[in-house]
C-alpha cells in the first residue's frame, strides 16, 4: 500500500514539474507598444511640469536654479 502511495505521488511530481517547465517557457504576457495618444499624454505631462518649474523659479527671483 505504501508504495502505490509512493509511485502516486512520483507521478503527480513529475506532472506538475513538467507543467511548471511548460509555464515557464510560455511567455506570461505580450508587450504592447504605447499608442500616439499616450505618447501625446506623456509629452503634455512633461510639458506642464517643466512650465510649472519655471514659474516657480520666476516667482523667486533670488534662487538660480530650476531644482
Amino acid at each position: 500500500m505504501a508504495h502505490q502511495l509512493e509511485n502516486i505521488v512520483e507521478s503527480i511530481k513529475s506532472k506538475v514539474r513538467l507543467l511548471k517547465k511548460a509555464k515557464a517557457k510560455k511567455k506570461a504576457y505580450v508587450k504592447m507598444d504605447k499608442s500616439a495618444s499616450v505618447k501625446v499624454d506623456i509629452r503634455s505631462r512633461k510639458a506642464r511640469s517643466l512650465i510649472e518649474k519655471t514659474l516657480k523659479a520666476a516667482d523667486n527671483p533670488g534662487k538660480r536654479t530650476l531644482s
